[in-house]
């Protein structure tokens, strides 16, 4: 016996549960439009939606979808393997390398920001200092304001 209130098809009240969601906030609204379609999938029931969501966990498994691990199952041929184990550790020696590369680029970049920002930083510092054309000397040796 399915004893939901608003059963997962779509029907006028769904529609309108769902733009209201999307109009109210946005993930309600995709929460709707999830139920509506694949609700009659998950039974109504938590225990019925546990199932179907360990179904689909298992299958997107057996499919191999997801990250790949360096650990794979054997081919049965113990020469593949070994040229599969052979290369795989030379990528990740590369990656290892590329990414060294990139950290040093990268403080290489920040070396030049600090540089920059230090140049920019005495310019105006000179510029600040600097006597203005405005002031005038006395004889004397102190400034004078011109006007």
């Amino acid at each position: 016996m399915n004893s939901a209130i608003i059963k997962p098809a779509w029907s006028p009240i769904t529609i309108a549960l769902m733009v209201l969601g999307f109009i109210i906030f946005w993930p309600l609204g995709m929460a709707v439009l999830a139920y509506i379609l694949w609700g009659e999938y998950m039974g109504g029931s938590r225990e019925k939606a546990d199932a179907w969501v360990s179904r689909q966990k298992a299958h997107f498994k057996s499919r191999n979808c997801g990250p790949r691990h360096y650990g794979a199952a054997s081919t049965g041929n113990a020469a593949f393997d070994e040229y599969r184990e052979e290369q795989l550790k030379r990528l990740d020696e590369e990656r290892r390398k590329l990414e060294e590369d990139r950290q040093a680029f990268e403080e290489h970049l920040a070396n030049l920001r600090k540089a920059r920002d230090r140049e920019e930083f005495d310019r105006f510092m000179r510029d600040r200092n600097a006597p203005r054309p405005d002031e005038h000397r006395n004889d004397d040796g102190g400034e004078r304001q011109g006007y």
